[in-house]
């Protein structure tokens, strides 16, 4: 298994506690977590797990330029076995992840197989509790199989994914220009390449979300940005779900600059606006109610908003300065 990880005290010793918990077989499995130099106690953290638990085999190596894909492909380099697992420091795999996963492989049904994140909230706030379930509803993030749900099936991507490690030899490991969107790189070129993507909802992880709208905005906008550059390397893979932000961003952009100067403008503006955010409050109060909490009523609203915006706004700032980095 690899981890790429920065800074995670709070979930790193759950996630090591899940892969313990395993139902496969703990002398087959490898842990190996690439480190950007954790200003923060996640290394103590790691070697007292390792202390406690020593039938675990689990190593630590260096990623400090901090970038995801490098240390993804470290971490790769490090791995002895034929099977290729990653995860995330701020996720929690059921105790049948790794056995699900395997056994998808072994059966041939993708070169990339994984499943359903179940999102829970960064911490017990109900800003917090609004993210997570935000992150997990159709009018927030679309159609994705793995937030939303559905059926086994083949899709664009999975979270993480599991691979024989040959597949790496063949295509090569994760693109290191890419800061984010390397996964639905990643499976893009395993798609060219004639592989097959499979989902499956009864491989389940739980995924922390943000904790607060602040780190939502980097987050989405980061999201935002790095999908405009991977939508350079491969316009193809544009789907309308991840069309609409910037298009709705783009156009409350020209709707204000007209603004000022006709009236009919002006009430385009607030029309679009208004019509979006009753949208958003039905869909709040929906949830509210469903779910007995009052306060979705107006977490949902602010974190959809705060995700669509985000989103919409990074990917255009990324295609408007296109050498940038």
């Amino acid at each position: 298994m690899i981890i790429p990880c920065y800074n995670e005290q709070e979930t790193i010793a759950s996630l090591l506690w899940a892969i313990y918990r395993q139902t496969y077989p703990i002398e087959q499995i490898e842990v190996i977590i690439a480190d950007g130099m954790s200003t923060d106690h996640t290394r103590q953290v790691v070697e007292a797990f390792v202390a406690e638990h020593p039938g675990l085999a689990v190593q630590l190596i260096e990623n400090p330029e901090r970038v995801i894909p490098k240390a993804l492909n470290r971490a790769i380099d490090h791995a002895r076995g034929e099977i290729i697992l990653r995860l995330d420091a701020h996720s929690m795999p059921n105790e049948d992840y790794i056995q699900r996963c395997v056994a998808a492989l072994e059966k041939k049904l993708g070169e990339n197989v994984g499943g359903m994140w179940e999102i829970e909230a960064g911490e017990n706030t109900w800003i917090a509790r609004s993210i997570a379930i935000a992150a997990a509803h159709p009018f927030g993030v679309g159609d994705a199989r793995y937030r939303v749900g559905g059926k086994a099936q083949y899709v664009d991507t999975v979270p993480f994914g599991a691979f024989w490690k040959s597949l790496f030899e063949r295509i090569g490991k994760f693109n290191e220009s890419l800061l984010t969107n390397e996964d639905y790189e990643f499976n893009t070129r395993i798609r060219l390449n004639g592989g097959k993507i499979w989902f499956d909802p009864a491989i389940r992880t739980k995924y922390f979300a943000r904790k607060t709208l602040a780190e939502l905005t980097k987050q989405y906008w980061r999201y935002g940005y790095w999908k405009a550059k991977m939508v350079r390397l491969y316009p193809k893979t544009l789907r309308w779900r991840q069309l609409l932000p910037p298009l709705f961003v783009f156009s409350l952009l020209i709707l204000l600059l007209l603004a000022p100067f006709f009236p009919l403008v002006r009430f385009g503006l607030v029309f679009e606006i208004g019509f979006y955010f009753l949208i958003l409050f039905v869909v709040g109060a929906k949830e509210a109610l469903a779910r007995k909490a009052l306060y979705l009523m107006f977490g949902l609203p602010m974190s959809m908003a705060t995700m669509h915006l985000a989103w919409g706004a990074g990917f255009l700032w990324s295609m408007v300065t296109a050498n940038g980095k």
